[in-house]
């Protein structure tokens, strides 16, 4: 079934211990919603985001007649959940005659996977990796099994239109708009980076929770930028921030430039407050239970993790992005 074993030979003497595990990515921006933005519980299909704002103008105070003026408005946005299964059913009779059979347990009616705690840890990586990549490519029209569950924040952010570009030579002093025939490159990369933070609508200016998101790829570039140019000054390491872990304080700011998965290959940039970034969940944490249990009138291991999630932003015009030309 969907134990394949076709590239391995009938068991002779191996190492039966030696079981590698693929390195996978886990949920960086899904961690970085939780601990830094709000994640909403309890939902089963949609949730709205209530939204209070208000304006204040100042009159002449001398008086004492007063003029109702201002407003103040209630508006919403919605975050809209997918369900989503991942099952797999495992034949453990597939193990018999490759090098595991050793470790299967004693008489032909067994049904215990050997490795069943490696698997299960891969399995919730992978659920993690993918994930992270819907978080920002969502999209329900995607012909992607992966991604067409809900709508990431790419698709949000720009289907609002409110977003302020970074991609101008108002943010990029030269060579702006920088186009696709060009790309994002070691001679620009600081300064599509800068232009980030000089974007930031003067509302969200100086907070401290804003992080300007972007690929590995972008991110390694950035970081070889300042290296290339002899800068050994800046060596992000230690407790606060570190270039191994995809977070740097851009020099001269306080903003974190972070590297996520879900961008890689994107050639996309978003800056925002994380107290922007909202989740949708039915069980805070549920994509990480899963459950594995033997069929009870077939010979199969079942396995099966469900789980709802969802994104989107409060402030679509507090965010700044940059999308090439």
């Amino acid at each position: 079934m969907a134990l394949s074993v076709s590239s391995l030979t009938s068991y002779i003497i191996e190492n039966e211990d030696l079981l590698v595990v693929k390195s996978l990515f886990g949920g960086k921006t899904s961690d970085l919603i939780r601990q830094e933005g709000t994640v909403m519980t309890g939902v089963k299909y949609a949730e709205k985001i209530n939204i209070l704002a208000t304006d204040a103008i100042f009159q002449n105070g001398t008086g004492c007649t007063r003029v109702s003026s201002g407003n103040t408005s209630l508006t919403q946005r919605q975050v809209t959940i997918g369900e989503i299964a991942v099952v797999e059913d495992i034949c453990v009779k597939t193990l018999n005659t490759v090098y595991m059979s050793k470790k299967l347990a004693k008489g032909s009616d067994s049904n215990v996977l050997p490795f069943e705690q490696e698997y299960s840890d891969l399995k919730a990586a992978t659920v993690a990796k993918q994930l992270e990549i819907a978080i920002w490519q969502g999209d329900t029209t995607s012909v992607n099994a992966n991604l067409s569950r809900f709508d990431g924040l790419i698709k949000l952010i720009d289907a609002a239109g409110t977003a302020v570009q970074a991609n101008t030579a108002v943010y990029i002093a030269s060579g702006a708009p920088i186009s696709s025939a060009t790309g994002i490159i070691s001679s620009n990369v600081k300064a599509i980076v800068n232009a980030m933070w000089l974007a930031l609508p003067a509302d969200v200016t100086g907070q401290d929770d804003i992080r300007i998101f972007c690929g590995w790829d972008i991110f390694n570039k950035f970081i070889n930028a300042f290296t290339d140019q002899n800068l050994f000054n800046f060596a992000p390491t230690g407790s606060e921030v570190s270039a191994a872990n995809g977070v740097v304080i851009i020099p001269g700011t306080n903003y974190k430039l972070t590297a996520v998965h879900g961008l890689d290959g994107t050639n996309r940039l978003f800056a925002m407050r994380m107290s922007n970034a909202f989740a949708g969940v039915d069980l805070e944490n549920e994509y990480e239970s899963f459950s594995m249990m033997e069929d009870q009138f077939k010979d199969y291991l079942r396995f099966k993790v469900q789980f709802k999630y969802g994104v989107n932003v409060a402030f679509p015009d507090e965010i700044v992005t940059f999308t090439l030309s």
